[in-house]
């Protein structure tokens, strides 16, 4: 096992005024506007490439089984490879791991905006993925360790995560826009946005300054771990089409079982695991990751059930979808600024059951849905409500998920939150489908829609509740811990004062 020297970004001091004051630097804000924008980017090409699914197809005379990796590939490679970027920004320094990985993106989106063969585009949107597996990651770990743990941290994570939110819930709208000019512009979009942060980001982002730290490469557990989310995001995508009790589906159910079991083998041995295990001792980073896994799988699900039926069922356009869910990310977007000052005040403990309750409802008023439904009494006050549930839950969820950890291992905390948002989004969305194939049994009226409609929210509500009972334990146990006193010395016990101190302060009187 080779060794390599980490440079990492020295952490802020708890006490300098530039960062912990109310008012930060122009540069420090620049720093932050720069990570947010790559976050933005990240979320956007999630989401904004779906308008645009039959355009492609049309022109690019793709079969629906392949038209299906051009969102596949982007997943496989996002959530295949983010434990890997999170721990090579911990090795190989946030900085520059962030700036190649910024750089490949907008190549990658260059090249998908300009092919015209679908195997090219499916490969141009794995790299695409594979290089948001790395900025993600290291983003996040850059403001970890340049902010301090507290009030300045809470108000930079909050920004940059509904900066994020607000790219997923805008990627709708932004598709919808585009789409009518030309497909090809939801992949050249981000291209210049991308070139102005990086030349940003080589100007701002802190440089290493403290003396290198000396880690391991875990080669074995790197190989383990990627390849073992890498299928079992592949065998969810391709279970659809395959059958979830088929002999391939269980067949590489039981590989990625084994790689599993493999890398935790390699995990507990190494000296220097690409995860390592004792971090899930931290009660709050262990919820926070199975929170975001049911949040954004639910969402995920949610977003799909939605989009089938309001333009299949409803006949709504592609546009007027995207209007439609707007109200949802405006209200994320507009709470960027303020969710800094609400999480000092109420702390994630109480927010994250909160927003995701709200979650919870907004998908049970879904549930009314039928084939005469309005806009304003059905799909508005669910949007409000995933809006208010994804401007609490999202930062929170974040903050949690790093709260407690050691500076070296931000990039790891970091990469295992995003893992589990893109593992939950592909493993929910794959058995909702499945679900509403089931339901419809291939109908395509308007009743054997809904059949198949109705009980996938269900699903989607059922995850999202699981969610809300892991957060609302989580909140049970951080206030039974803070209602604990510390053990006082009882004075009158000389065994409580084993060095004798108050026997010297009396004869000191």
């Amino acid at each position: 096992m080779t060794t390599a020297t980490t440079p990492t970004a020295s952490p802020a001091p708890a006490d300098d005024p530039s960062i912990t004051g109310p008012s930060w630097t122009p540069r420090l804000w620049g720093t932050l506007i720069v990570l947010c924008a790559a976050m933005f980017l990240d979320a956007l090409d999630v989401s904004m490439v779906g308008v645009a699914l039959p355009s492609i197809g049309s022109e690019l005379h793709l079969s629906t089984s392949t038209l299906q990796w051009v969102v596949s590939g982007y997943v496989l490679g996002y959530g295949g490879l983010l434990l890997l970027g999170g721990r090579a920004a911990d090795l190989l320094g946030r900085r520059r791991v962030f700036l190649v990985a910024l750089a490949v993106f907008a190549g990658a989106s260059l090249l998908g905006g300009l092919v015209d063969d679908g195997a090219l585009l499916i490969a141009a949107r794995f790299l695409k993925g594979v290089a948001a597996a790395f900025t993600a990651p290291a983003g996040l770990s850059i403001i970890t360790t340049t902010f301090p743990e507290g009030t300045a941290r809470n108000r930079a994570l909050s920004i940059y995560t509904t900066c994020g939110a607000s790219g997923f819930s805008l990627g709708l709208v932004l598709s919808g826009l585009l789409t009518s000019v030309g497909w090809r512009w939801t992949f050249l979009m981000p291209v210049p946005v991308a070139l102005i942060a990086l030349v940003f980001a080589v100007r701002l982002l802190p440089r290493p300054t403290e003396a290198p730290a000396k880690g391991g490469y875990d080669v074995l557990g790197a190989i383990t771990g990627t390849a073992a989310v890498l299928l079992l995001v592949f065998t969810v995508t391709e279970a659809q089409g395959a059958g979830w009790l088929s002999l391939r589906t269980l067949g590489s159910l039981a590989v990625v079982a084994t790689l599993a079991a493999a890398f935790l083998v390699v995990e507990n041995r190494t000296a220097h695991p690409l995860v390592r295990l004792g971090i899930f001792r931290n009660g709050g980073v262990a919820r926070a990751n199975l929170i975001a896994f049911t949040i954004f799988g639910s969402y995920a699900g949610f977003q799909f059930i939605v989009t089938l039926y309001l333009q299949r069922l409803l006949g709504w356009s592609a546009l007027e979808m995207a209007l439609g869910l707007l109200p949802a990310g405006a209200l994320v977007a507009l709470s960027a600024t303020r969710m800094g000052a609400i999480v000092d005040r109420f702390g994630t403990g109480r927010l994250l059951p909160i927003g995701v309750l709200a979650l919870v409802l907004g998908y049970t008023v879904f549930l009314r849905l039928d084939e005469h439904s309005s806009y304003p009494a059905l799909v508005l006050p669910s949007m409000i409500l995933l809006g208010i549930g994804f401007a609490l839950a999202f930062p929170s969820v974040n903050i949690a998920a790093t709260d407690g950890v050691a500076d070296e291992e931000q990039g790891l905390a970091s990469g295992l939150v995003n893992t589990a948002f893109q593992v939950g989004s592909a493993i929910v969305l794959a058995v909702v489908t499945a679900v509403i194939t089931a339901g419809s049994g291939g109908g395509e009226s308007a009743g054997a829609q809904l059949d198949g409609y109705r009980p996938a929210l269900v699903l989607v509500t059922a995850v999202a509740l699981i969610g809300f009972v892991v957060a609302a334990t989580g909140a049970v146990l951080d206030r039974r811990q803070k209602a604990v006193p510390a053990p006082v010395a009882d004075h009158d016990d000389p065994s409580a004062d084993p060095a004798g101190l108050r026997g010297k302060v009396l004869a000191e009187r």
